[in-house]
């Protein structure tokens, strides 16, 4: 039963992912480590197999619609791609399985792992909720958006999103649009296009770097979630269209904020 259920999840997923250009792990990891009782480590191996496929097909989409910032997503990718590979393959694996025990309490990598994951949530959130004295409400296509001077804050935000990506098994989604969009001032729908790119790049790699570590892994339920989720992008990209740039933004923010709550409480209580 639970099964089918996270099948339907898979569906929520995609339309999230075709509609902010992001988010897709936020619900992914969740549905795997609480409905389906994965291991953290496993499940966010997973999670970057699904939202990695997921994200390539609507990175495809955007780029045939000439609605993604190519220099930005190679600007972002440099110094993303190593971050995520070697912080999943080294920095992932010498986090001690028990960082604090004892008749109380029991941290583990894993909670660790989770409570980080809720952390980086809120702050992506707030600053989507933010108003910011300049908006950026441009819709059309366009190849470089961005400044040549803004280039540089998107390749350190890179670097960093790769190591949390690493960390907590997260597309990034929920980081990189609110990073294109208020520090290299990119059009939010374009934002949406770079960031799938950027996702299905280093969440393909990052779970490459899983593979050598012999995790288990359902890979006929895998395919079936990613093939749902890859529907549901396609609807989300659809009804993308009907909604305005501010309106995405302010629900992605709030979206972000309410399923980091759920996760912190659920974690510590």
């Amino acid at each position: 039963m639970e099964e089918y259920f996270a099948y339907g999840l898979a569906l929520v997923i995609g339309v999230v992912m075709g509609m902010i250009g992001g988010g897709g792990s936020i619900l992914t990891v969740p549905v795997f480590v609480y409905l389906l009782a994965m291991d953290e480590e496993p499940a966010t191996a997973c999670s970057l197999f699904v939202v990695g496929i997921v994200a390539l097909v609507g990175g495809t989409r955007y780029m045939l619609k000439k609605q993604v910032d190519l220099l930005a997503a190679v600007a972002f990718l440099i110094p993303s791609v190593p971050a995520v590979y070697l912080t999943r393959k080294y920095l992932v694996q010498a986090i001690p399985e028990a960082i604090f025990t004892n008749e109380w309490i029991d941290f583990t990598r894993g909670t660790f792992m989770m409570l980080l994951f809720s952390i980086v949530m809120i702050i992506a959130a707030i600053s989507m909720l933010r108003n910011p004295k300049k908006t950026i409400e441009q819709e059309g296509p366009g190849l470089f958006a961005a400044k040549f001077s803004d280039y540089f804050k998107i390749f350190i935000e890179g670097a960093v999103v790769g190591v949390i990506t690493g960390l907590i098994g997260a597309g990034g989604g929920f980081l990189i649009v609110p990073a294109l969009v208020l520090f290299a001032k990119i059009p939010m729908r374009i934002a949406i296009g770079t960031s799938l790119v950027i996702i299905a790049v280093k969440s393909l790699i990052g779970f490459l770097g899983d593979l050598g570590h012999g995790y288990p892994i359902d890979w006929t339920f895998l395919i079936i979630f990613s093939v749902i989720a890859i529907i549901g992008l396609l609807l989300g990209v659809f009804f993308s269209a009907y909604v305005s740039s501010k309106q995405l933004k302010k629900g992605f923010g709030w979206f972000v904020l309410s399923m980091a709550v759920v996760i912190l409480l659920k974690e510590l209580l």
